[in-house]
């Protein structure tokens, strides 16, 4: 049995991988973030250097993009919270050789990860407590008009959301069924891969569709500080400006996790929050049908749908666009930005 940790930083992850004795199996090994799917051969057994073998991976709360690749390749993964670490930087996480140790001795009181509960599996009451603690900062957020989870009910437009992305693969792929009905989006961006893919977001505004700032590495927000999470916020702003010159306008929370601690640092200014009322469980990976039937069975006037161009296997996402858009397009629906449905501007 082999033990990885991965541990992300401003400009991809570290993973160290020790033996059942605690000595590294392999020489600790740096990835890109446009490396991640490289990565996951690499730690299943595939593309030479690590040893064959059952692996189990721990990660950090704070790093959401790489679990749902790993789970769809069968590995073992398992997050890390934060009353199991010592001191975390305010930016980044512990050192990946300290999360492999935590997994090989102490895996049974880490929380086991799978493809479709999410990087959130088991921590239903903190996502749901940090909900309801937020109530008054979302009103004072609402009254200003920089939180919305739809658009007006009475106008025939819709906003189509892809989040986690811009990813290597898929999309390219969301792109080309985009332009193949003409039809516009919003792309919710990670840090991490628009600072390692630049050409990509360039891709995106080009094809003439709309970016969101999605915070850097997609963690779990109850799990933040404020400082924390204005870091993620800014870096990955600033990621946006380095490639094509402007700040988003609207920001998601990961998971539509929220705190009134991370909230508040919103209500000095920045973009707006923009959730969703049209979930499709693309996720999950129900299969491509259901996720279509999911969309067109909830969505209306003014619904902001979320889907995933990133952050995992979608390629039922891909698959399932057609349909979604063809549904809508049939209800005479136009597709419009996010930021256009809430009236807000395009960018700052």
């Amino acid at each position: 049995m082999l033990y990885a940790g991965i541990a992300w930083s401003a400009d991809g992850y570290r993973v160290e991988v020790v033996d059942a004795d605690g000595e590294r199996a392999v020489p600790g090994t740096h990835w890109g973030a446009e490396r991640v799917p490289e990565l996951t051969r690499w730690l299943g057994g595939g593309d030479g250097g690590m040893p064959r073998g059952r692996c189990a991976v721990a990660l950090e709360s704070t790093n959401g993009l790489v679990d749902g690749l790993l789970t769809a390749a069968g590995l073992e993964v398992y997050r890390v919270d934060p009353w199991l670490l010592g001191e975390r930087p305010d930016f980044g996480s512990v050192p990946a050789l300290a999360l492999a140790e935590l997994v090989r001795t102490r895996r049974a009181t880490l929380s086991p990860l799978t493809a479709e509960g999410g990087g959130q599996s088991g921590r239903d009451e903190d996502y749901h407590d940090g909900i309801r603690r937020s109530a008054p900062v979302e009103a004072e957020l609402t009254e200003a008009g920089r939180w919305f989870r739809h658009g007006p009910r009475d106008r025939p437009e819709i906003a189509l959301t892809f989040d986690d992305g811009p990813d290597p693969v898929y999309t390219r792929q969301v792109l080309a069924i985009l332009a193949r009905y003409g039809v516009r989006a919003t792309f919710f961006c990670v840090g991490l891969h628009v600072n390692a893919l630049p050409d990509e977001v360039r891709r995106i505004v080009d094809a003439g569709h709309s970016l969101g700032n999605h915070t850097w590495s997609h963690p779990f927000l109850p799990d933040l500080t404020a400082r924390q999470f204005r870091l993620q916020l800014d870096r990955t702003g600033e990621a946006f400006d380095r490639a094509v010159g402007r700040v988003p306008a609207v920001f998601r929370p990961p998971y539509g996790a929220r705190t009134p601690e991370t909230l508040t640092e919103l209500l000095a200014g920045g973009p707006a929050l923009a959730l969703w009322d049209v979930d499709s469980w693309d996720w999950a990976r129900p299969g491509p049908e259901k996720i279509a039937r999911t969309v067109l069975d909830h969505a209306g006037p003014g619904s902001l749908i979320l889907m995933h161009d990133g952050g995992g296997d979608r390629h039922q996402s891909v698959l399932a666009l057609p349909a979604v858009i063809e549904g809508l397009l049939e209800r005479n629906l136009s597709f419009v930005s996010a930021e256009a449905l809430a009236g807000l501007p395009k960018a700052l």
